[in-house]
């Protein structure tokens, strides 16, 4: 049986005037402002899937969008972008070393590092791969969950980041959702002076207001931030292929503005993109498709900086 993003782009249109927000990628230069990258882990999700064929899945649904963005006036086409492949086997103890050494470096090289999950475990070796001293980093998360378990999972990355260094009081977590934590977790992070922007809280404030306030808390002093969208953020309807998505979640247009003013901001150097199981989304590839364009906001938003 077909999968759902097993589509053939060769039936698409070809229109000179209206370029392709796939043909981006195959521009491959080292030193390029925008750096994408896959890490295809998925072997330590709490819940078993196929999160490993999501940054393909990305990657071809860009095909399904131009460069423009027509509210920014900011065409993407000649700007600097480069592919850096996926990272092999990245799960595990020596997967994690692997991710890590990929990544390291990057940031001397690009403005900005996408990296295409996978799952959310991916949050700790790319961001601990890239800052080998977490002390001076920030943290941003949109994301419905904690992620502050014990272990080593999908469920542990920010708990991994702070036992690695970073400083609670420099993350900022969005969008944190009722009955998708527990009392013990949410306890951890307020011993460990995280700032919590629940759900409720977003239903009377604006996204650019709270990312702003993000920005302010997690860059402080200047400091480099890391960003997780976590896209089991958004309300289920519009992510079908998020395991953890909850009924009530944010809307996919939120996620995409909040990746466009982060990036927009030369603190945040690098974004990861999670939580997607390609191999479940619905016949109209909505969340692979909207995983696209948080890759094309971040892009636009960077841009725009």
């Amino acid at each position: 049986m077909d999968k759902p993003y097993d589509k053939d782009m060769s039936s698409l249109p070809n229109d000179s005037k209206w370029v392709r927000a796939n043909t981006l990628l195959t521009q491959n230069t080292k030193s390029a402002d925008f750096a994408l990258i896959g890490i295809p882990a998925h072997e330590s999700s709490i819940s078993l899937n196929n999160a490993h064929l999501t940054p393909a899945a990305i990657r071809e649904a860009l095909a399904r969008y131009s460069t423009f963005s027509t509210s920014a006036a900011i065409d993407l086409a000649g700007r600097s972008f480069t592919d850096l492949g996926d990272v092999q086997s990245p799960d595990g103890i020596e997967g994690r070393g692997r991710v890590k050494s990929a990544v390291q470096g990057l940031l001397s090289k690009h403005k900005l590092v996408v990296a295409l999950g996978g799952d959310n475990s991916i949050t700790y070796s790319v961001a601990s791969g890239l800052w080998p001293d977490l002390s001076n980093v920030g943290l941003i998360t949109f994301d419905a969950h904690h992620d502050l378990r014990d272990g080593h999972s999908n469920g542990s990355p920010v708990w991994e980041l702070i036992q690695a260094g970073l400083p609670g009081k420099n993350i900022v977590q969005i969008g944190i959702a009722d009955f998708a934590n527990s009392a013990e977790y949410s306890a951890r992070a307020k011993e460990n002076r995280i700032t919590v922007i629940s759900r409720a809280d977003l239903r009377t404030r604006s996204i650019a207001d709270v990312v702003k306030q993000a920005l302010d808390i997690a860059g402080a002093g200047g400091r480099e931030i890391y960003v997780d969208l976590d896209v089991d953020v958004c309300d289920r309807s519009v992510v079908p292929a998020c395991p953890a998505a909850m009924p009530g979640g944010i809307s996919a247009d939120e996620l995409r503005q909040g990746a466009f003013l982060l990036a927009a901001d030369k603190r945040v150097r690098a974004i990861d993109i999670t939580e997607i199981d390609a191999s479940i989304d619905s016949p109209d590839q909505r969340t692979v498709r909207l995983a696209a364009l948080l890759v094309l906001e971040a892009a636009a938003g960077l841009a725009s900086s």
